[in-house]
C-alpha cells in the first residue's frame, strides 16, 4: 500500500492508503517525490468541484508531480528506472479536430490527472506511486532538481498564455493577479523579452513573490493612488486572477488594438466588463487554457533559472496534507506549496 491525498467531497480531504499500482501495457510507474498544490486542487477541497466539474466519487488530487521512474508495463519504454522525471498531466485523444489542428491543449476528449471532468474521474498524482502512460514522462534537463521541477506544470501554463499574447519583445505587459500562476506568467514574460512587467494584486506578500519572479512594478489593486500604476496604456495584458475586476482592469488599461489574454478561470456565469471598449478600441481578447508542448519548454527554463525556486514557499509531508492545503489557500503567507512523498 502507498499513501495518497484523496478528496472524498467538499471539505473532506484525507490521507488514504492506496493499492500499489501495477503498470498496464504502455504505462510506467513513477515514485512521486513532490507534488504542487494547485488552485484547482483547492477548489475541489473547498467547493467540491471546479467550475462545472463536480466530484461524484473519491479522487486522488494533484497534477503537478515529479519523481523517479520505477518500471514499465508491457510494450512501454522511456527513461531508465531511477531517472528523475516530470509527469506531463495531459493525455489528449489525438484524433479530435482540435488535436488534428495542433491544439491538443483544448482536446475535447483529453484525460488530465486529478480531474472530475469525466466519470469515472481521472485519478491524480498525489500518491507515493502512480501509473501513467509512458509517453507522459519527461526526463529532467541536466542541473534541474526535482523540487524546482515541480513548478513545470504551472510554468507551462504561463508560457502558453504568453504565447497566446504574441510577440512581447520590448513591450509593456500588465499581469493582474500575483498567485503562483501570475508569478510564473511574469517569469515567462521576462523570458519572452518584455521590457516592463506591471503586476497587480490585493496582497503585499503576493506582490513580493511577483517581484522575485521579475516584475518591474507592483501595484495594490485596491489602491487607485498607488504610484506604480502604469502612467499610460500597456501593450499586452494577461488576466491571471480569475475575477471579473481583473479582466475589467485589463480592458481599461490596454492600448488601442492591444491584446488581452484571459488565463484565470472566471466564476461560472456572466462576468461584467467594459465591453464597449472592445469595440471602440478594437481590443482582442484571447483565452489561454492549459498547455501542450510548453511543458518541455518549462523544464528547460527552470533549469536555466534557479531563482524561480524562490516561489516555493513551503514543503510539507503528505501526512500533513490538510494543513498544507490550508497554507496553500492563505495567499497572505504562501505562493506555491509542495507535498512531499517518500525519499529522493
Amino acid at each position: 500500500m502507498v499513501l495518497g491525498c484523496v478528496i472524498h467531497g467538499q471539505g473532506d480531504l484525507r490521507v488514504d492508503e492506496l493499492p500499489e499500482p501495477t503498470p498496464a501495457p504502455g504505462q510506467a510507474v513513477v515514485a512521486i517525490r513532490y507534488g504542487g498544490i494547485c488552485g484547482s486542487d483547492l477548489h475541489y477541497h473547498r467547493h467540491g468541484g471546479v467550475g462545472d466539474f463536480r466530484l461524484s466519487e473519491p479522487m486522488v488530487l494533484g497534477h503537478e508531480v515529479v519523481g523517479t521512474v520505477v518500471g514499465y508495463g508491457e510494450g512501454a519504454s522511456g527513461p531508465a528506472p531511477g531517472t528523475p522525471v516530470a509527469v506531463h498531466p495531459a493525455t489528449p485523444c489525438g484524433v479530435c479536430p482540435e488535436c488534428a489542428d495542433g491544439r491538443a491543449n483544448v482536446c475535447r476528449d483529453t484525460r488530465y490527472l486529478g480531474s472530475a471532468a469525466r466519470t469515472p474521474h481521472v485519478q491524480g498524482g498525489f500518491a507515493a506511486r502512480i501509473a501513467v502512460p509512458a509517453e507522459q514522462l519527461r526526463a529532467l534537463p541536466e542541473g534541474l532538481e526535482l523540487r524546482r521541477a515541480a513548478l513545470a506544470e504551472p510554468l507551462a501554463v504561463g508560457l502558453h498564455a504568453v504565447r497566446r499574447a504574441g510577440d512581447l519583445k520590448g513591450r509593456h505587459v500588465l499581469v493582474t493577479g500575483a498567485g503562483p500562476i501570475g508569478c510564473l506568467v511574469v517569469a515567462a514574460a521576462r523570458a519572452a523579452g518584455a521590457a516592463r512587467i506591471t503586476v497587480t494584486d490585493l496582497l503585499p506578500r503576493a506582490l513580493e513573490f511577483a517581484a522575485s519572479a521579475g516584475a518591474t512594478a507592483c501595484v495594490r489593486a485596491d489602491d487607485p493612488a498607488d504610484p506604480n500604476w502604469p502612467d499610460g496604456e500597456v501593450d499586452v495584458a494577461i488576466e491571471a486572477s480569475g475575477v471579473a475586476a481583473g479582466l475589467d482592469t485589463c480592458v481599461r488599461l490596454i492600448r488601442r488594438g492591444g491584446v488581452v489574454v484571459q488565463l484565470g478561470m472566471l466564476p461560472p456565469g456572466q462576468s461584467p466588463i467594459a465591453g464597449n471598449l472592445l469595440v471602440s478600441r478594437e481590443i482582442e481578447v484571447r483565452g489561454a487554457f492549459r498547455f501542450h508542448a510548453e511543458f518541455d519548454d518549462a523544464l528547460r527554463l527552470l533549469a536555466a533559472e534557479p531563482s524561480l525556486e524562490s516561489l516555493i514557499s513551503a514543503v510539507r509531508p503528505v501526512r500533513e496534507s490538510v494543513d498544507a492545503f490550508a497554507l496553500a489557500a492563505d495567499r497572505s503567507q504562501s505562493c506555491k506549496v509542495l507535498l512531499e512523498f517518500g525519499e529522493e
